[in-house]
């Protein structure tokens, strides 16, 4: 698995306030993290149940349609963004995914595209099939031409639990009572994780209308920070 080297003393530093209460939380930064412990984290990273602050990113192999191949986090070369999403849904996936468009024009500025990926995961396989990923590409206005923004589609709702809720902590529950939508609809948490080069998270972003200026910045302090050995 090729790896970047985190060059030494960037973004280890903390910055008074900015520590706050997260330096309680955490005891000081972890091992394997470039930006200093999160502020708005709700609890520790290991009472909460995705990754967050300090952990390693879950292992999982996936199909990614549009590009015709298979993601395996493990072998991970970037900094990344990871969310679960369903195309069909009417409001926090639409609105979070915008929010992703944003920040990788913000990335295309800042001439970093091959050094970020945006990984969303459908966990409704049986409706997210690859014209439907195409169709909320063309419609959200993401740039598929940069390479760097990978849908991944699991092969069945059942391997959708597995990857999203049960390694990823992910939630969500399929329902039929929604007034949403017709057929069925989700119930689901929505958060961003930010994952570094090294395949540790840095931030977990809660709640569908992130800040992209935020994010943007937290993605390039990443990058920065590591180099080519």
């Amino acid at each position: 698995m090729k790896r970047r080297t985190l060059l030494a003393g960037v973004g280890t530093a903390a910055t008074g306030s900015a520590a706050g209460c997260t330096s309680r939380l955490f005891g000081g930064s972890p091992d394997g993290v470039v930006l200093d412990p999160q502020e708005d984290q709700l609890a520790d990273s290991e009472d909460l149940a995705y990754p967050a602050y300090g952990q390693p990113l879950p292992s999982f192999e996936l199909p990614a349609p549009l590009a015709d191949e298979t993601f395996d986090s493990d072998a991970l070369d970037r900094t990344g963004l990871v969310t679960g999403v369903f195309t069909f849904c009417p409001a926090e996936c639409s609105i979070l995914l915008r929010q992703w468009v944003t920040i990788q024009r913000r990335v295309a500025e800042a001439g970093l595209t091959d050094d970020v990926y945006f990984i969303p995961i459908t966990f409704d396989p049986e409706r997210d099939d690859a014209a439907a990923l195409r169709e909320n590409a063309e419609t959200i206005g993401v740039d598929r031409d940069a390479g760097n923004w990978i849908y991944l589609r699991p092969e069945t709702p059942a391997r959708a639990k597995t990857v999203v809720e049960d390694r990823l902590g992910i939630g969500y529950e399929r329902t039929t009572e929604s007034d949403r939508l017709p057929g069925y609809d989700f119930t689901h948490i929505v958060v961003t994780l930010l994952v570094n080069p090294d395949g540790v998270v840095e931030r977990a972003y809660r709640g569908e209308r992130v800040d992209p200026e935020r994010v943007a910045a937290d993605v390039e302090r990443v990058v920065a920070a590591f180099a080519d050995d």
